[in-house]
């Protein structure tokens, strides 16, 4: 089972080392993690996302509560969420693959950010499975370099994380 965690804490030094210090402690491996400043700087907010079974999750939320830092820590469930991640991707040019990369962009709504007689890159973002999609389309063609910045996640509608 695949979980998305929000974690809402002080911006301060120390706080993430501390947050996935925990995930290390226990044994479970963080899939993708996000942080960044809030509309307040002296907040920030983690996104985590992980595989475990409920009871896992469940553990590891409670002791994420406990750490001195942290504010609020919330489970974005599926139906009352949405994701997105952005991905940057180096593909080698060739005339042979160009009219491909091109059309595969313009299907998964990608942007050209760079193009070279040896590579071009392309920027998409969306929910992983659609980033995870293009990168199948990509492999054939000859993926040179990329980079993902993991998930971020917010609940929908009024629903917000309390400060």
């Amino acid at each position: 089972m695949r979980s998305v965690i929000a974690v809402y804490v002080e911006n301060k030094y120390g706080v993430l080392a501390r947050v996935s210090g925990l995930f290390m402690r226990r044994g479970f491996n963080i899939d993708s993690l996000t942080v960044g400043e809030t509309d307040d700087p002296k907040f920030s907010r983690i996104t985590i996302t992980l595989k475990g079974d409920e009871y896992v999750r469940d553990q590891l939320v409670n002791q994420l509560k406990k750490l001195y830092n942290v504010k609020q820590v919330k489970v974005l469930e599926p139906g009352t969420s949405f994701e997105r991640e952005l991905m940057l991707i180096k593909v080698k040019n060739t005339p042979a693959n160009r009219s491909e990369i091109m059309a595969a962009a313009e299907i998964y709504r990608a942007k050209v950010v760079d193009y070279t007689t040896e590579a071009m890159s392309v920027e998409v973002t969306g929910e992983p499975s659609k980033i995870n999609a293009f990168i199948e389309v990509m492999k054939p063609l000859g993926i040179v370099e990329m980079c993902r910045t993991g998930v971020v996640a917010l609940q929908r509608g009024g629903n917000i994380m309390e400060k």
